[in-house]
């Protein structure tokens, strides 16, 4: 089944406005933090390209190559800032921007290698996808601690110079900081839908292999499932009251209850005919005709026509779920990307 890309993260990067200042001590101290920030800027266009274009979905060689271009434009800044005097005498401010720096460069280069790796597997199972979504939350906060820490000796440093700093973020730091809570959500509802999606994977797989114990395990489990994730869907908080997702998750649920609940049982009642229909035609197949008695031949004509009709009823009620699910799956897909693009303008 084909699924929107769930290989999403938020890199927020800060950035402040401060307002000049008429003496000229003050204006070296507005020029020097202007130098720090026109670097900043630098990572935080390539952080918006690269979340525009995992948000939407790009191939992943592509994203790959983004990443890498992060990589690099972070090592050099990081470099170029690291070689900037102190100001003043204090080191502080700088050596905060350069720690900065220097984790965005490790949780670009290490964290999210390591998170690529994981994606190869993420779909396999729902906890593999869950400690997948997981790590991007945590290199992120790794990111947002960071990045406090430097404000604040940036705020520092402007109290000492008695620079008046505008707490105003420019464009891309606020589609950045958008695209963060944007993906917070996207991840929040996804897990609850994908936990679905994976049981019935399992429950189809039973199917497949008609094993009818394990459809059973599976039913109830995908019965359980779907129950716990609608009451979880009632306490998800729309986004900027977007409740698009939502409602794609909801109906997708809501199949997976109706068909664990109320359809599954008589795919079972089907496949448990299936077997004792097998095991009647095993046994006369093994008489030969003349040995067989009109008791023989009595009940397998009653096997052969109940069989029948219950493949018959089988067939119709396979194709409604399979058609279902197509139908609840391309809305899923449709709703989230039309999500991502609604809410994630793409790069330009």
């Amino acid at each position: 089944m084909k699924h929107v890309n769930s290989s999403l993260a938020g890199i927020l990067l800060f950035a402040t406005v401060f307002s000049t200042s008429l003496k000229a001590q003050q204006n070296k101290a507005v020029q020097y933090m202007e130098k720090i920030n026109k670097e900043m800027n630098a990572i935080m266009v390539d952080s918006w390209d690269y979340t525009s274009e995992v948000a939407h979905g790009k191939s992943a060689r592509k994203v790959e190559t983004k990443r890498k271009d992060l990589v690099r434009t972070s090592k050099l800044v990081m470099d170029r800032v690291s070689k900037m005097d102190a100001f003043g005498g204090s080191s502080q401010y700088r050596d905060s921007v350069v720690s900065f720096l220097r984790i965005n460069y490790i949780v670009l280069k290490e964290d999210y290698e390591k998170i690529l790796n994981m994606e190869e597997i993420a779909e396999q199972s729902y906890d593999r996808m869950e400690a997948y979504l997981l790590a991007q939350e945590l290199a992120d906060e790794k990111l947002d601690s960071a990045s406090d820490r430097m404000l604040e000796q940036q705020r520092l440093f402007a109290a000492n110079n008695h620079i008046n700093l505008l707490e105003n973020k420019d464009k891309v730091a606020k589609k950045l900081e958008k695209a963060g809570g944007v993906l917070r959500h996207y991840h929040e509802v996804y897990l609850i839908f994908f936990k679905c999606y994976k049981q019935e994977v399992y429950l189809i797989d039973a199917m497949n292999k008609k094993d009818i114990n394990a459809m059973e395990q599976n039913k109830n489990a995908l019965m359980a499932a779907s129950a716990d994730g609608l009451k979880k869907l009632t306490s998800v908080v729309p986004y900027k009251k977007d409740k698009s997702l939502i409602y794609a998750s909801k109906s997708a649920l809501e199949f997976y209850q109706l068909e664990a609940t109320d359809k599954m049982g008589n795919i079972i009642d089907f496949y448990m005919q299936q077997e004792k229909f097998a095991k009647i035609k095993s046994s006369i197949d093994s008489k030969s005709q003349s040995s067989r008695t009109k008791e023989d031949v009595r009940q397998y004509n009653d096997a052969l026509s109940e069989f029948n009709s219950h493949l018959n009823n089988f067939n119709k009620l396979n194709d409604y779920l399979n058609r279902s699910r197509t139908g609840i799956l391309n809305n899923w897909n449709n709703s989230a990307k039309s999500f991502l693009d609604k809410q994630i303008p793409k790069y330009k």
